[in-house]
């Protein structure tokens, strides 16, 4: 291990990299980090650095909560261990990189809680079937500034979906951030102002499960470093502004075999066997995975009949009103598109909870339903209505043993906590909880962690 870090060392050193930022995702999803001299590499990451495990069960606002290593457990000590394949320099802060951390046990045995280790479980069940899970995120996200001490949206022109340049980006930021996230090396290949004013989306090529959530992971915590440098917050919360549609994080799945090749489809170019399974058992889960894919209170602001937001459990070709979409793309790029995703949720999270939803179609080979067709908040009302609350979508969480089995009850007890007390203090504050609004505490709660 010394040695290997004496490896990394020199390299980064060639590259005039003396500060290496050690990164990982909590439970929510947001970026933990800690700043290493590269100079002292082998002694400051050869068993470590070591953080609190009351981390996981930290909310937004400070406040501890309790769970494991947490109180009961004397805020005991957890160690991060770098993963050196992950190093990306950062070209808008030269001398400085990330990388991402695995989370351990001070005895070197992963942490249950950590949503990488979490992934990693499900993707290894893949394995054990010979299959390998492919996903491509899609994001969207907004800018806002505050020249007036609140935030609000960059523009506010209408109709300018698919538009770059100076009309939907007027000081050039989105521009730069496209730049930036190119040089940062994680897959990105395009980027567009969308369909609501001051609203972006950037696109990442497809990969293997975990290299994609990685990327994901670097991409949301550069998007927010980026832009915050020029006086910009972007935020990938659901549903930031009441007057204007949502941000949705949409997953595009497949499987190959070994020798990488697609099993989405028949030569026939039908839908496989095997992705009808898949969409059966993401399907049969989705009150559940609602949950892991909408996990704030401002993600149900987004959901709901007529939103271009999946409402119900069904699937389609080339559908965007449904929760499953099957894209037209044949061969190699044969997909399906799960739609249900907010902005905010973890991605790690997110998608070991959508391929393990999959896996469980494909183990009991479930039958897939009859696909939708037009506009399916109107001519589907034979299949269920999806949890319109986060409250809902827990107590479907937690009556789902399968995901909970799967994703571990260390897991899934961390995020149930975190998200029964942001129920809680939402309910205590906000006159109406039903309401559709975005709401002030929201806004407090989500917008700039987020």
């Amino acid at each position: 291990m010394q040695h290997d870090l004496a490896d990394v060392r020199r390299e980064l050193e060639t590259q005039n990299i003396d500060i290496l930022r050690l990164i990982w995702p909590d439970v929510l999803g947001l970026t933990r980090s800690k700043d290493i001299t590269v100079s002292q590499l082998e002694r400051a990451a050869g068993h470590g650095p070591a953080f609190c495990q009351a981390t996981w069960t930290t909310t937004t606002r400070g406040e501890v909560l309790d769970g494991h290593g947490s109180l009961q457990d004397g805020l005991s000590d957890m160690v991060s261990r770098l993963d050196a394949s992950t190093i990306k320099p950062l070209p808008w802060e030269p001398g400085v990189a990330y990388a991402i951390a695995d989370i351990d046990e001070p005895d070197g045995t992963p942490n249950e809680i950590s949503p990488r280790a979490v992934l990693r479980r499900v993707i290894e069940e893949y394995k054990a079937l010979g299959l390998l899970p492919v996903v491509g995120p899609e994001l969207e996200f907004y800018f806002a500034h505050r020249p007036n001490g609140q935030w609000e949206r960059v523009i506010n022109k209408t109709g300018r979906v698919y538009q770059t340049g100076s009309l939907v980006d007027p000081d050039g930021s989105f521009l730069h951030l496209l730049r930036m996230i190119d040089r940062l090396n994680i897959g990105a290949f395009a980027g567009n102002h969308e369909f609501c004013p001051s609203q972006y989306e950037i696109n990442l090529w497809h990969g293997d499960a975990l290299d994609a959530a990685d990327r994901t992971f670097l991409f949301k915590t550069a998007v927010k470093d980026v832009s915050s440098r020029r006086g910009i917050m972007s935020t990938f919360i659901g549903k930031p502004f009441a007057d204007e549609g949502g941000s949705g994080f949409h997953l595009h799945l497949s499987v190959t075999d070994v020798n990488d090749t697609n099993m989405m489809r028949d030569p026939d170019g039908e839908l496989s066997l095997i992705a009808r399974r898949m969409m059966a058992g993401i399907l049969e889960h989705a009150p559940a995975l609602v949950a892991f894919c909408n996990p704030t209170i401002n993600a149900y602001k987004r959901l709901g009949p007529d939103t271009m937001a999946p409402y119900r459990s069904n699937w389609g070709y080339d559908n965007r009103t449904t929760f499953i979409r099957i894209p037209p793309e044949h061969g190699a790029g044969s997909r399906i598109e799960v739609r249900i995703g907010d902005g905010a949720a973890n991605p790690y999270v997110m998608i070991a909870a959508i391929l393990a939803a999959a896996l469980d179609g494909l183990s009991r080979q479930l039958q897939c339903p009859p696909h939708s067709e037009g506009w399916s908040y109107d001519t589907d009302e034979a299949r269920p209505v999806l949890p319109m609350s986060l409250t809902d979508a827990l107590n479907a969480m937690r009556a789902d043993t399968f995901l909970v089995g799967i994703l571990g009850e260390p897991f899934v007890q961390a995020f149930e906590t975190l998200k029964r007390d942001e129920v809680r203090r939402y309910e205590e504050a906000v006159e109406d909880p039903s309401t559709r609004d975005v709401t002030q505490w929201e806004l407090d709660e989500y917008l700039e962690d987020f």
